[in-house]
This record gives structure tokens, sequence and C-alpha cells, in this order.
């Protein structure tokens, strides 16, 4: 492992040096350049995770110690980075996806000036160093500064055409929503430092004795609600469709395998703790399915494309979370990777037919594109049947994975999740016939200029296609394949492996069957009910879920409404009729007492004279006073 050492300080290297040079030579670069320095700065750290994954798998985990970070008292932190199963596999999809959408947003953002070309590449390069950094991390305080860096980004990103007002307010929402998360995650910080005396996972980790069972309640509690900001779970999911304000290849880097996946990462690498915490597992488990099935009754009823698939995520995030929470980490894991590839490939193809309509999202205003668009088309109608979960593709696999745990564990979460496996079905079904299928419902001139998308959006497209297809195969189930499910095997160094057969292989393949059927029928339901667009007026319960369940509004009403109105007697009473009557009282008085002193001043050379006399008479009194 010797090697590991002298090579992982270069994945996160590159992507910063592509950030600095881009970044402050974006003005003096070319548009060609800044391209092949933005992705070449990816490219080369993927390669690289290509060969540690390939050290890890023979020769186990590594922490590479480089030097004293944090010295105070007896807390000693060292700028580490640590290599192992879990942390190769999440290099291996972060560095990969993330370099597909560099190498897509070059055509896809070549109308921005080279100014703003520049601006975007760097931000994006600096994006990828922190989430690398998140994700390799030896200790709680590097991952953390991995963890604030991606926030940044997605403030940065989310906000990239800054002079729209409701751009900056989106991104201004994702980063406090995210600030409210990290507080979280900084006091189980100090709350570990004040136990263990160490924030290295190593220490943390292997002397879990240290904890008291409410110790460890209380820290997972805290985690999770760090994972819950960044993560997009409730109550902190709505700053993620918003986030929806940035350039799609940015929807796509946020939504896909870096940054919304940092919670799911930070539980399964801390699953030492959480294994012990059953109280903080349920919790998880009951966040996340009804995160689940809340983000796809929303996505029933949005018209926006990218809204679709951003509720999408959070949902699909939701089934992560409850994978979590019935001690299925592995399988949290799986669905991390194949969600990177569908999801990924579900915004990249929005955003060729984005392209496509001159900037329309609206799938009211589409309709009969798949004539114009095959290969838009047909990768998009992989990444619906792989997020549907639809053998053999692979959000099948690690969707069944994650339903077979939850009835492992309690029945009624299994019940609750399938029902939700089905809505996913349904609206993204519903999202692919009025956006491809019909008659065309745009302008005159947009049908004109309908084509489809260069090499440069579609090669990554047919790429995202391949591995949304294949990419299951590494978690095929036992019952499927002897000597499958290669992927538990190789975490099972980070993520203990539990063999307990809680269901016979009979009831698994039944189950197998229930919902792959089940979801074959939603989606002939939908085709039957969009096959031809009908404009209808929401009200009811559709005009509910059209609203998100009004839950900004009870946001705005419940939490901002006061808070402002707190703010503005603060501003009101303290602020300027207290303090600054204070100061300005100080400043006023000063002021007219020297007005006054001034009159001394007469010039008359007689008054001085006079002044002195009785003040050397008053001398003598005072002398004479205080003798007695």
């Amino acid at each position: 492992m010797q090697n590991v050492l002298q090579i992982v300080w270069l994945v996160p290297f590159f992507p910063l040096i592509g950030f600095l040079i881009v970044g402050l030579f974006r003005k003096q670069l070319s548009k060609t350049l800044t391209a092949i320095i933005g992705c070449g700065m990816v490219l080369l750290p993927f390669l690289l995770s290509i060969w540690i994954f390939i050290l890890v798998k023979n020769g186990g985990g590594y922490v590479a110690d480089y030097f004293n970070f944090i010295s105070a008292g007896s807390l000693k932190v060292s700028f580490a980075l640590q290599v192992d199963a879990l942390s190769a596999l999440f290099l291996l999809i972060v560095t990969g996806v993330s370099f597909i959408i560099h190498v897509y947003s070059t055509t896809y953002m070549k109308e921005e000036t080279k100014e703003h070309y520049g601006r975007f590449f760097s931000y994006m390069n600096l994006f990828v160093f922190s989430m690398i950094l998140l994700v390799m991390g030896a200790n709680f305080i590097i991952m953390f500064i991995g963890w604030e860096g991606v926030g940044l980004c997605s403030y940065l990103l989310i906000g990239y055409w800054f002079k729209n007002k409701e751009y900056n307010k989106a991104a201004d929402k994702a980063f406090i929503f995210n600030r409210i998360g990290d507080l979280g995650f900084l006091i189980a910080l100090f709350w570990i430092i004040s136990k263990a005396g160490s924030v290295s996972f190593e220490d943390v980790f292997s002397k879990t004795s240290v904890f008291s069972s409410s110790d460890i309640t209380i820290i997972t509690l805290l985690l999770f609600v760090g994972a819950t900001g960044k993560s997009a779970q409730i109550p902190l999911y709505t700053w993620l469709p918003d986030a929806m304000a940035g350039p799609t290849p940015v929807s796509a880097l946020i939504h896909a395998a870096t940054m919304v996946t940092a919670g799911v990462y930070m539980i399964a690498r801390s699953n030492a703790l959480y294994s012990l915490a059953p109280v903080t597992e349920n919790i998880i488990a009951i966040v996340g399915l009804a995160t689940a099935i809340l983000a796809a009754t929303i996505a029933l009823k949005q018209n926006d494309i990218k809204k679709v698939l951003a509720y999408s995520t959070v949902s699909q995030l939701g089934y992560m979370f409850l994978a979590l929470g019935v001690g299925a980490y592995s399988t949290g894991v799986f669905h991390v990777m194949t969600h990177a590839f569908f999801k990924a490939l579900l915004f990249l193809a929005a955003g060729s037919v984005i392209h496509a309509m001159g900037g329309e999202q609206d799938i009211r205003k589409m309709g009969g594109l798949k004539g114009k668009m095959k290969i838009t088309y047909l990768t998009f109608l992989f990444g619906c049947i792989a997020i549907s979960g639809i053998p053999p593709f692979s959000g099948f696999f690690s969707k069944d994975a994650i339903l077979l745990a939850a009835f492992e564990h309690n029945k009624i979460l299994y019940a609750i999740a399938l029902f939700g496996a089905l809505l996913t079905a349904f609206y993204m079904f519903r999202l692919l016939f009025l956006a491809f299928n019909g008659s065309f419902r745009g302008t005159e001139e947009q049908q004109h200029h309908l084509h489809e998308s260069p090499a440069g959006m579609t090669i990554p497209l047919i790429i995202l296609a391949i591995l949304a297809f294949a990419g299951g195969f590494v978690g095929i189930p036992e019952i499927l394949m002897k000597g499958g499910d290669k992927l538990t095997e190789f975490l099972s160094p980070v993520i203990p492996v539990h063999s307990v057969e809680l269901v016979s292989h009979s009831t698994e393949m039944m189950l197998m069957v229930i919902s792959t059927v089940l979801v074959l029928l939603v989606i002939v339901f939908a085709w039957y009910r969009f096959r031809k667009y009908h404009s209808v007026e929401e009200k009811g319960i559709g005009k509910f879920l059209e609203n998100k369940w009004y839950v900004d509004e009870l946001y705005e009403k419940v939490i901002a409404n006061p808070v402002n109105r707190f703010a503005a007697f603060l501003n009101k009473f303290i602020e300027k009729s207290l303090i600054d009557g204070i100061v300005n009282g100080v400043g006023r008085l000063v002021n007219y007492g020297s007005r006054q002193v001034r009159l001394l001043q007469s010039g008359q050379v007689g008054n001085y004279v006079l002044l002195m006399v009785l003040s050397m008479l008053l001398i003598f009194v005072i002398q004479f006073f205080l003798r007695k």
C-alpha cells in the first residue's frame, strides 16, 4: 500500500489546481483551453481512483497521515486521507460521474462568455475537490471541511446566474438550510471530542466503549441532523427542488453522485456508532420513508421537467435513508451508486430537451420529441426504466435490496416503501410520455428549431445509459446468480456483513415478482392516462400536490414571518431606540457641552484675568476645607 501513500494526495490536488488555474486566469484562457483544463483535472483523479480501487481490492485499506493540522492541548488532529473500500467506491462514483458531467458542460455552456465559462468550470472543479476531500478524510474534521466546501460550492453554482434575483434567493435558501444541518454536525463533533478526545475514525469507531448509550444516541441524532440538511430529508428538504435555478449540469452534479449523497456516506462511514443506536436507526428509517413518500406525491403533479427530477431525487434519497435506518448500510451505498448513474442520465437528458426547446422546461408545452431527438429519448427511457426498478436495469437490484431489507425489518415499512416505488414509476413515465409522446404542443418557432443535441452532449448520455443498465450487476443477489452481490463483499471490511437470513429464497423471489409486476401495471396505466395530453386545471388534492403540500408557505408563516417580525422589533426598539439612543445621546451631550464651554473662549483678556482670579480663590477655598 506504499504506492497509495505516494499518490493519494494527488486525487484532491488536481481539481484544486484546476480551480486555481481556471479561476485566476479565466479572462486570459480560451474556452477550449478552459474546457481541457476543467475536464482534465477531473479525468486525472478518476484514473487515479481506478488504480486506488484496484489496490484497495487487493490489499485492504490505508491511512495517509501528512502533517499535524490542529493541536490544542491533548487534542491532535492530523491532515490525513483514508483509502478503504467505502472511500474507493465513492471516489469512483464522484470522479467518474463528475467527469462525464464536465464533458457534457463543455457543449451545454458554450453560449456563455469566456469569463463566465471559466467561472463555471472553476466552481465545478472546486466542487469536485470538496467532495473528494469529504469522502477521503480520515477523521471528522477533514470530512467536515469537505462537507462545508460542497455547501459553499452549491451556493456559488445554484446562484451562477447571479443577475436573476430569484436564483440568488434559491442559492441563499440552499446555504441557510445546509447551515442549519451543519450546526447539528458541529455539535456532534464537539461531543465526540469531549468524550473520546479524538476525531479520527479509527480511534472513535474502535473505542465506542468510552461513550454511554445516551452519548451514542445523541451523537448519532446530531449527525443525522447534519445529514438531513445535506441530503434533503424532512424537514430540511425544500432547498433541493429550488436548486434547479442553477444550470442543468449543476443540477446533475448536485443531485446525482456528489453533494446530496454526503449524508448517506457519513452515516455509512459511521455505521459502528449507528449500529449501537437502535432509536436513531428507527428515526432514520421513518424520516427516510416519510421523505420518500412525500416527495413522490409532489412529483406526481409537477410540470417543470427539472422539478419532477428534483423531487424524484429527494424521494430516492429517502429510500437510501430507509436502508440505513434498517441497518442495510451496504444496500444504501448500492443505491447511491445506481442512483448516480440513472439520475445523472435523467438530468443531462432533461438538459438536452431544454437545449432543444430553447430553454423551455414546462412539459405541458412539449410532446412528440422522440421523433426529433431519438438518442435523447432512448437514453431518457433507459433512465426511467432504471429508476422504476425494472429488471435487469440497475435500479431494480438496488431498489429490490432496499425493499427486502425493509420487509425483513418491518412489514409496514415494506408496504409503504413498495407504494412509493409504484409512485416513482408513475410520475417518471408520466414525465416521459408527456415530453416525448403525442403531438408537439410548443410554438412554431420551437418546433422549427427542434434538433438532436450535439455529440458533446449525446455521448455522455449514451455512457450513462450503459451504466444505468449494467451498473446494478455488481450487487445482483445470490438468489439470481451464485457468487453475486460482489459489492457487499467488497465493502465488508468497512461495513460488516450480517449473514442471518430472515426470509427464505422463495419469499425473496416472490417479493421481486410482485414489485416488478406492479411496476409494469403502473407503467401501463400511466401510458393509458397520458398517451394523449389533456389540459386539466388541478383542483382539490391535485392542487394541493401541485403546490407541494404548501410546505414552503407553512415555513414562511410559522418560522420566517415570526423571525422577521422579531427581527423588526429588535431593530426598531433595541437597535435604534435603545442602543442607537444611548450612543447618539452621548454624542449630543458632548456636542452640547462643547458648544457651551467654547463660549468661555471670548477673546477678551479682562475676562480671562477674572476667571484666573476666581479659579485661584476656588482652589484656596477647597484647600482650606480639605485641611479641616
